[in-house]
C-alpha cells in the first residue's frame, strides 16, 4: 500500500500563478497540479488524446519516485471525458482517496494520486473536445 503522507486532508489550494495556468488553458486542454509529494507545484499538462505517467522516462508524465510503477496509469480523453485507468500498479490509482478499480472519469477538483504524488485535476474553462 502507499506510505502516509502527513497532512492527510485533500487540499485542492492553489497559487495565483497556476490560477492563471488554468485560465489560460486553451479548450480541449486539462490540467494536473501537484500539490502534496514529492514535486509540490509542478504542472502536467493533458493536452493528448492519451497520456502516459509513470516512473519510466518513456512516459509523458515522468514521475520519479520509488511509490511509482514504471508504467502507472493512463489518462484517456474521449468523448469530451477525461479517464484514468490503472495499468496494473502495485500501489494502486487513487482518485479522492477510492482506489481505481481498472478506469474511473475525473471532475474538475478531483485529486488523483499516483504512488506519493497527490495532484488536482483542472479542465479548460471552455471545455474539453
Amino acid at each position: 500500500m502507499i506510505p502516509a503522507i502527513e497532512e492527510d486532508a485533500p487540499r485542492t489550494e492553489i497559487s495565483a500563478e497556476d490560477t492563471a495556468a488554468v485560465s489560460a488553458l486553451p479548450e480541449g486542454n486539462a490540467l494536473l497540479i501537484v500539490t502534496r509529494g514529492p514535486d509540490v507545484g509542478a504542472r502536467y499538462l493533458l493536452d493528448q488524446q492519451q497520456t502516459t505517467a509513470g516512473r519510466s522516462p518513456d512516459c509523458d508524465i515522468f514521475l520519479d519516485d520509488i511509490t511509482v510503477s514504471r508504467h502507472h496509469a493512463r489518462f484517456d480523453m474521449v468523448g469530451g471525458e477525461v479517464r484514468i485507468t490503472d495499468l496494473g500498479s502495485l500501489n494502486g490509482t487513487y482518485v479522492n482517496r477510492t482506489l481505481v478499480d481498472g478506469s474511473a472519469v475525473l471532475r474538475p477538483g478531483e485529486e488523483v494520486q499516483i504512488g506519493k504524488f497527490r495532484m488536482v485535476f483542472f479542465v479548460s474553462e471552455h471545455g474539453l473536445r
